[in-house]
């Protein structure tokens, strides 16, 4: 047996996940996913009208809040037949492409970039050395000599202060970074930037669903309402306001998001062999060009890889009982009829059971029961969602501009296609498909534009079904593709009310625990076989589980029955 590390909480930002790891001759032989929240929306929904529980599970979490909107008013809009009109469903693709652009563009310059970045060491960049870089990656303005001195001295006032701030805590110094010391410094003044950029983009949430983070929607639609002349509607210049941020958007994605991951990813190669983990992807498909029913018309599409094999891409179809189960051989739950039944989300069940140690503990049981997450299924396998899966699943269909970026990055890299099947594919996926939602936004803003030239006004269904109206029994499946992957909510609605919701997320996916048949899910399959140069700092584990995002419900404090502080991890 080798050395047990613990890392807990292991995100830089969001939620709640340990990882345990075995380190033997400096390799991880063993590794242990867990999520060490849990918030039970499936028992707070029940009873509800369906039409609100986009307004509850919209909160699972403050940076995917609008995914989890846009599933549940897909899902009871396929339980009750509801078809939304074209410009809502264009004005929802432009709220999914703003989300997304903006959580990629965070998670690689926030929550990942330090990964590979020593921040530290840009203390001993040379400015000029800098600037030079920079404006022979990209044409992106702020690259002069006097920018990159000034941020320089920025990060050396944090160091000096012995409080390096938003940078405390790094495994600076570490042997396993890479960058020279003036791409450290362009990486961390590009941080800087983002920081700011991010909250631009974002506001297209608020023009169209009233705010953000949880901005508004509805079932049926959207709640807004066009009139060019409008004060208080979506009017010519708050149109006008969206176009100028998608461009802004598609700016700053080409000139400096794209050119920095490339330029990182040429140091560190290697890492196109490790971390793979899985051979096994599932996508969901979203970004419906013909409306949501189509799913030929997604811009991502649809479907399932199975053992890396890019000749196939095999059909999903989430209402079938045989496709997706939700195991609990290693969670704390409970089902009525045993632990070791896989179950529908249609059938699935929320009681929990919770048989762990009580905070804080040395190491988890992993014979037992150790995660809040239950161990979805497809068909069996174990898969891996988030972008990744869906670059591959695009590349697979032979769509061509799928096809184009990924190639275009193996070209500037000089590495073969097997290099997508690790921690670097996962981190360049991301990017890459980032590339081409900035492209589809514009192609989708457009569209509505001329919809609206056309006369065509329309943002929601001419009427809402009173209650009177709905079946007695329905069910349905609403599904998107969330920036961490493939997202799913199910209902089963019953006499006007929800009997049954359940939300299968991408971290259910990718971070849950081995299922009955010790069959790894994504994140532990990941990191057998990872190098780590230094126990102590295991850096490398950060890096492969960060190439996924991960992200569990945003953050709580844990509290005794009588409702008394108890603890709170320091989140690293």
């Amino acid at each position: 047996m080798g050395k047990r590390i613990v890392v807990d909480p292991i995100t830089r930002i969001e939620g709640h996940l340990r990882v345990e790891i075995e380190v033997k001759d400096n390799k991880i032989v063993d590794a242990y996913s867990s999520g060490t929240m849990v918030r039970g929306l499936e028992i707070i929904l029940k009873g509800r009208d369906p039409r609100d529980a986009w307004a509850f599970t919209e909160r699972v979490c403050g940076v995917c809040t609008t995914v989890h909107a846009l599933a549940s008013v897909r899902t009871v809009e396929n339980a009750l037949g509801i078809v939304v009109p074209p410009n809502a469903e264009l004005v929802r693709n432009l709220m999914f492409c703003s989300q997304m652009i903006q959580d990629h563009v965070i998670h690689f310059y926030h929550l990942h970039a330090l990964d590979w970045v020593d921040v530290v060491s840009a203390l001993n960049a040379d400015p000029k050395a800098t600037s030079e870089l920079a404006q022979s990656i990209s044409s992106w303005p702020k690259s002069s000599v006097g920018y990159f001195r000034d941020t320089q001295k920025r990060i050396k006032n944090f160091v000096e202060s012995g409080q390096l701030g938003i940078f405390a805590n790094g495994y600076w110094g570490n042997p396993s970074y890479k960058l020279p010391p003036e791409a450290n410094l362009m990486a961390v003044a590009h941080y800087l930037e983002a920081l700011e950029w991010q909250k631009e983009i974002i506001k297209i949430h608020a023009i169209f669903g009233g705010k953000n983070p949880h901005p508004n929607y509805l079932v049926g639609g959207v709640p807004a309402a066009i009139n060019l002349n409008e004060t208080n509607a979506l009017n010519a210049e708050r149109f006008a306001y969206v176009k100028k941020l998608l461009d802004d958007a598609k700016t700053f994605v080409e000139q400096v998001y794209i050119p920095d991951l490339l330029a990182i990813a040429s140091f560190y190669k290697d890492w196109g062999a490790i971390g793979g983990g899985l051979e096994n992807y599932l996508v969901y498909g979203d970004l419906p060009t013909n409306g949501f029913n189509d799913p030929s018309s997604f811009k991502f599409p649809r479907g399932a890889i199975l053992g890396r094999d890019l000749s196939k891409v095999y059909e999903v179809d989430t209402s079938d009982p045989d496709q997706v189960k939700e195991f609990i051989s290693h969670s704390w739950y409970n089902y009525s009829d045993g632990r070791e039944a896989g179950k529908h989300p249609w059938a699935g069940e929320t009681k929990l059971n919770y048989t762990g140690p009580k905070p804080p503990y040395d190491q988890l049981n992993v014979e037992e029961p150790y995660s809040w997450l239950k161990t979805p299924r497809w068909k069996g396998h174990a898969m891996e969602v988030g972008p990744l899966a869906r670059m591959l699943v695009g590349y697979a269909s032979g769509r061509e501009d799928f096809q184009e970026v990924v190639n275009k990055a193996l070209a500037h890299l000089d590495v073969p296609v097997g290099a997508l099947f690790s921690t670097l594919g996962r981190t360049a996926a991301r990017g890459l498909e980032t590339q081409l939602v900035v492209g589809w936004s514009q192609e989708f803003f457009d569209t509505l534009i001329s919809n609206i030239k056309n006369g065509d006004t329309r943002l929601s269904t001419d009427y809402m079904w009173e209650p009177s109206d709905w079946p007695k029994e329905a069910k349905g499946v609403g599904m998107t593709e969330a920036p961490r992957g493939a997202l799913a909510h199910w209902i089963v609605i019953k006499n006007q009310r929800i009997d049954n919701y359940q939300l299968v997320v991408p971290s259910t996916w990718n971070a849950s625990p081995r299922d009955g048949k010790g069959q790894m899910s994504a994140y532990e399959a990941s990191l057998i076989g990872t190098p780590v140069a230094d126990p102590e700092q295991p850096l490398e584990l950060l890096r492969t589980i960060h190439s996924f995002d991960p992200c569990l419900a945003c953050a709580v404090h844990l509290h005794d029955e009588k409702g008394s502080y108890v603890h709170q991890i320091q989140t690293f």
